[in-house]
C-alpha cells in the first residue's frame, strides 16, 4: 500500500460516525497498516530460500485457527519448504510470552496484542502481522437460569425473541442480583481483547456499567464502579467455567458458543457482528527480529496461510465441512463436529 492510499485510509477513519468502536477499528487498522508497509519494506528483494524451515506456531482452541491448520493438514507449509509443528497453548498472555521469548517461532494471536504489546501495554514487545485470520467470529452467551429470568424481557414474535437481543433486558436481571447481594459475573478472554471492547459496549449501550480501568492508581481489574464484574477466562474453559456458576454469561469466539448449547448449559444471545460489524479479530503474530531474521521463510509462511484462506472459501465454502472435521480433533480445537 502506497503512503497516499495509507494516509486517505487515515483520514477517512478520522472524518467517520463518532462511536467508540469504529475509533478502536480506525486504530487497530492503521496499526496493522503501518505494519504492513513495515514488513513489506524489511525485505525487498524477491522471496528466496526459507532462512529457517523447522517452526513451531502456537494456538488458542478457537475455529479461527483453522488457516493453520488447514496450511498443515493440506501440505501448504511444506510446498513452501517449511517443517511445521503447531501447538495449542494454555491462554492467551502464555501465547504471546512464548512468542517473546522465542519459545514459538509465530502464533494465531488477538488482533490487539501485536498493538498492546509495541506500545507496551502489559509484556512490552514490538509484535508484527503480515496476515488477518478473520473478521468477527464471537457472540455473547447467558447460562440458562440468566435466559429463564431474561427472556421475559425480550420482545417475541410468533414465539421466538427478536433479534439482535440488547443488554437492556439483562438490565432486570442485573438490578436482582445487586439487590439480593449477589454480584453478577461474565468472562471475557484477554483485557486487549475485542471481546472485552464488544461485550463492554453491548453492556454499556444496555444501561449497565460494565467498569473502568484506572492503570494510573495501580488499579487494572477493569471492575471500578462496575454493575457487572468482567474477568478473564481462557476460551476452552467457558463453558466448564459458567457451568459451575462461577460466571453468569460469557463473550468469546466459536465453537465456545455452540458448546454451551450442545451441553445444555447457555444460550447465545447476539453476535459481534450485530455489535461491531467486520471488527478485527485473529492475526498472525511474530516478533519484528524474527521477521527481520527470517524475511524469506516469513513470506513463505504468509503465502501457505494465504493457499489456506483461499481453499476455506473456495467454491462458495464447499469445504468448510470437511474444515469442521479437521478443527474437531482433538490437536486442534477438541470440540464435536
Amino acid at each position: 500500500m502506497t503512503q497516499s492510499k495509507t494516509m486517505k485510509h487515515w483520514r477517512r477513519c478520522a472524518v467517520g460516525r463518532n462511536g467508540f468502536l469504529k475509533r478502536l477499528g480506525c486504530a487497530m487498522s492503521r496499526a496493522l497498516l503501518v505494519t504492513g508497509i513495515a514488513i513489506a519494506t524489511t525485505g525487498m528483494a524477491e522471496a528466496g530460500t526459507p532462512e529457517k524451515e523447522d517452526l513451531k506456531f502456537g494456538f488458542i482452541k478457537l475455529t479461527d485457527m483453522a488457516p493453520l491448520a488447514v496450511a498443515y493438514e493440506k501440505g501448504y507449509f511444506e510446498d513452501e519448504g517449511l517443517y511445521v509443528s503447531l501447538e495449542a497453548q494454555a491462554n492467551w498472555k502464555v501465547l504471546l510470552d512464548r512468542v517473546i521469548t522465542g519459545e514459538l517461532d509465530g502464533a494465531h494471536m488477538l488482533a490487539g496484542q501485536p498493538l498492546a504489546a509495541t506500545i507496551g501495554f502489559g509484556t512490552e514487545a514490538h509484535i508484527v502481522t503480515a496476515f488477518s485470520m478473520d473478521l468477527n467470529g464471537n457472540a455473547i452467551t447467558v447460562s440458562n437460569t440468566v435466559w429463564e429470568e431474561m427472556k421475559q424481557h425480550v420482545p417475541h414474535d410468533d414465539g421466538k425473541p427478536v433479534h439482535p437481543i440488547k443488554a437492556d433486558y439483562l438490565r432486570p436481571v442485573v438490578d436482582k442480583f445487586r439487590a439480593e447481594g449477589k454480584p453478577f459475573k461474565m468472562g471475557m478472554v484477554f483485557p486487549v481483547s475485542t471481546h472485552n471492547y464488544e461485550l463492554r459496549y453491548w453492556l454499556a449501550a444496555g444501561g449497565i456499567h460494565p467498569g473502568y480501568y484506572a492503570p494510573e492508581r495501580g488499579d487494572t481489574s477493569g471492575q471500578l464502579q462496575a454493575d457487572v464484574l468482567l474477568s478473564v477466562t481462557p476460551p476452552p474453559q467457558m463453558p466448564a467455567t459458567m457451568e459451575a456458576g462461577t460466571i453468569d454469561g460469557y463473550c468469546v469466539g466459536e465453537p465456545w458458543n455452540q458448546q454451551a448449547v450442545f451441553k445444555g448449559i447457555g444460550v447465545p444471545v447476539i453476535t459481534d457482528y450485530e455489535i461491531w460489524r467486520n471488527n478485527p479479530e485473529k492475526v498472525f503474530g511474530v516478533t519484528r527480529e524474527w521477521a527481520d531474521q527470517y524475511p524469506n521463510t516469513h513470506k513463505a509462511v504468509v503465502k501457505a496461510l494465504i493457499r489456506a484462506a483461499a481453499w476455506l472459501d473456495e467454491n462458495d465454502n464447499a469445504n468448510r465441512m470437511e474444515a469442521v472435521r479437521m478443527l474437531s480433533r482433538p490437536a486442534y480445537v477438541g470440540a464435536d463436529a
